[in-house]
């Protein structure tokens, strides 16, 4: 199983603020600096980490909102760029937009170059870190703009979704409320079944057409018997125009892995209209891909020939590639490779495959397997158990005001709350949405189900906003009191 499927007081640094626009989103960057370590003094460095704003629609003087992205695995300007929903409220609740880079991503490496060259330096890559840097940050930035009466609204997806959930339970006294969106904080070992990615992903390609299923399903058997030799490894690396020629049965292997993750991708990112998050891909790219694959009586070359030409909607929708780099992450401009020591560390959400309820070849979880490749690559061992007994899984009955958003197209939905657990941990379940739709700018081509989760989300923030002002005024007025 490979390694896949993230008291010391901070000084800004007074950098001329540079103004950067990338598709529709306008902001300016910055940067602040924090700690390497949060959580001890046996060590002093420090470094800075990235972040973003847009003050446009900032209603300063009324206590405007702060809206906060709690940055993942990958470039900020990224998730910036692909959180609409933020940039949509913006201007109806008068809002601050700020987005903050993780630590060990993008430009916000507290060792440069050398930040993952031991464990000494990379094993400062935590979430509880990460959320450390961003109540840091978040103080400092409400107090230097007088805004301490400005609630902050924390959004996020995937693995920022899952910050964004628990910053409001680590930091409740900092964010007034979060949405949670595609936040798989079930995803570990115990918690959701190992076979529950792939079963997800399965249904949605069987969900578009059984014949698409079967032809995948197919495609592995066929694959194998060509790896079995240098021809047919010869045969496979000039059809699919493969960059590095497969020479052994371990190429073969990892060229497997590959579709595996570009299957998975693909039902991540099945939106409705054209995107480029991972990579750029028309509408429906599930469908797409699926009306290539129409026959799986089809055998050898040509069912072979018909899966290269489906997976080239993935890696080669614009035309633009020479070749299919099988080595490659296949996630584009995202950057996300820090998550690889991540998942050898505290984020290990186990995936299994079992050849029967989904699409894919048989492939057990093998934490052991998968402990000796982090150990090798990292130099570092998994703990699987860590992140529930920081954060509890899925008891989290005492945290209150996060919306948990899941499209029950997204593979990671069966990691994440389906389910309202108080009046104030709300559920937010859309039948056709895949990894965080909720969180993408508004879009004509948005199923109704997405519609109304925005709906729902913008009323809790209004909720949370309300709770935040009244909570603030009870306290002038005690203080107040004291004083006479």
């Amino acid at each position: 199983m490979s390694i896949k499927v993230c008291i010391f007081l901070g000084i800004i640094t007074f950098l001329s603020p540079i103004y950067l626009s990338k598709g529709d989103y306008i902001f300016a960057t910055d940067y602040y600096e924090v700690p390497v370590d949060h959580f001890s003094y046996a060590r002093n460095e420090t470094f800075k980490i990235k972040y973003l704003y847009n003050d446009t629609y900032w209603n300063r003087t009324g206590n405007g909102p702060i809206f906060f992205y709690t940055g993942n695995e990958g470039l900020i300007e990224v998730f910036a760029q692909n959180t609409g929903l933020m940039w949509d409220l913006a201007p109806q609740f008068g809002a601050l937009l700020l987005f903050a880079e993780h630590r060990y991503y993008g430009a916000s490496m507290p060792f440069g170059n050398d930040s993952f060259s031991s464990p000494d330096k990379s094993g400062y890559l935590t979430s509880e870190q990460a959320l450390a840097d961003f109540a840091q940050f978040l103080t400092w930035y409400r107090t230097s703009e007088g805004a301490e009466k400005s609630p902050i609204i924390a959004f996020g997806g995937s693995y920022g979704g899952m910050l964004t959930a628990w910053m409001r339970m680590k930091y409740p006294h900092i964010i007034a409320g979060g949405i949670a969106a595609s936040a798989p904080i079930a995803q570990f070992q115990g918690l959701t079944p190992c076979n529950k990615y792939g079963q997800i992903v399965s249904a949605d390609f069987q969900r578009v057409g059984i014949n698409c299923f079967k032809t995948i399903r197919k495609s592995w058997g066929i694959i194998n018997s060509f790896g079995e030799n240098d021809g047919g490894r010869g045969w496979i690396s000039k059809t699919f125009r493969l960059c590095k020629h497969l020479e052994t049965k371990d190429d073969v292997e990892q060229f497997k892995e590959w579709l595996v993750d570009v299957y998975g991708y693909l039902a991540m990112i099945d939106y409705p209209y054209e995107n480029s998050f991972l990579e750029p891909v028309p509408g429906n790219p599930v469908r797409a891909v699926c009306n290539l694959l129409s026959d799986p009586n089809e055998s050898g070359k040509v069912l072979l020939r018909s899966i290269f030409k489906g997976v080239s909607i993935y890696f080669n929708y614009t035309g633009q590639s020479k070749c299919l780099d099988f080595t490659d992450e296949a996630t584009g401009d995202l950057n996300a490779g820090g998550w690889d020591f991540q998942a050898c560390t505290e984020m290990i959400m186990p995936i299994c495959y079992d050849g029967q309820t989904d699409m894919f070849e048989p492939n057990p979880w093998n934490l052991t397997h998968y402990s000796d490749d982090c150990f090798s690559r990292f130099g570092v061992r998994p703990d699987p158990k860590v992140a529930e007994l920081i954060y509890g899984g899925r008891d989290i009955s005492a945290a209150s005001n996060i919306v948990f958003s899941n499209g029950l197209l997204d593979p990671w939905y069966g990691g994440g709350m389906l389910n309202n657990l108080s009046s104030t941990l709300i559920a937010v379940v859309i039948p056709e949405g895949a990894h965080h739709l909720d969180l993408r700018s508004s879009h004509p081509k948005d199923p109704a189900s997405v519609v109304t989760a925005r709906k729902i989300e913008a009323g809790e923030i209004k909720k949370w906003i309300a709770e935040f002002h009244e909570k603030h005024e009870k306290q002038n007025l005690y203080y107040s009191s004291l004083e006479m």
